[in-house]
């Protein structure tokens, strides 16, 4: 049987807290640990090592995004990271998703979805809204100075690789691909797990971020299926 998932809520605002943990204790998830900032949510990986933290961007002393950075990067335990925000073009969302994070999720998101969230990323997904992930990526991922952009070089995929690779950044999940591209859903996850083995990436997340940045696909949506040779950057 599967242990319930412990979570880390951060967030500066004791309401916000207090209405995630009522939801996620009431479907049985357990809550080890809330933090008010960065500085608190850091410790508390450290000291409960859950498997999923919520996390604002906007909190005193240390942003959700130094902490996600830290969390993600700097920390023996690196549990799931979903970015919460009240805006679904917030520019620091990026670059939390450039960062490692998981997914993230508006505010407003139903009790359901709250749930689904951190069930789903526990498991191992990665939390893709393609609407407004899409939007996010489209927005700033050529014109945003201030993120760490993520390079790879796209040569080390098949064709079949790569035209995976573009139907997941414009977001497809795993059956739509294979209901495309007319293979099981089983063959999809091996295509997409060596995607993110080759390209060293951590998650379909990061995936959607570097199809993107390396031109795979085009904000304007003019892009077409490409061979090898026309992927390279």
């Amino acid at each position: 049987m599967t242990c319930s998932p412990r979570v880390v809520i951060a967030d500066d605002q004791a309401l916000v807290r207090t209405g995630f943990r009522m939801i996620l204790t009431a479907d049985g998830i357990d809550v080890v640990a809330e933090a008010t900032n960065g500085t608190e949510a850091i410790d508390a990986v450290r000291r409960t090592r859950p498997d999923v933290v919520l996390m604002d961007i906007r909190m005193p002393e240390l942003d959700g995004l130094e902490a996600t950075r830290h969390i993600l990067t700097g920390t023996d335990h690196e549990p799931r990271v979903i970015i919460l925000t009240t805006f679904d073009l917030d520019r620091y969302v990026y670059a939390a998703l450039s960062a490692g994070a998981a997914g993230f999720l508006l505010k407003d998101t139903t009790p359901e979805h709250l749930v689904a969230a951190v069930r789903m990323v526990r498991a191992g997904d990665a939390l893709l809204a393609p609407a407004i992930t899409r939007r996010l990526v489209e927005r700033f991922a050529r014109h945003d100075s201030n993120t760490a952009a993520i390079h790879r070089d796209l040569a080390a995929l098949t064709p079949r690789e790569l035209e995976v690779l573009q139907l997941l950044a414009r977001g497809l999940n795993n059956a739509e691909l294979a209901d495309h591209l007319h293979l099981s859903e089983a063959t999809v996850k091996t295509h997409v797990a060596r995607i993110l083995a080759k390209l060293g990436l951590r998650d379909r997340v990061q995936a959607v971020i570097v199809a993107y940045q390396t031109g795979l696909v085009s904000p304007t949506g003019d892009d077409t299926t490409p061979s090898a040779a026309d992927a390279l950057p």
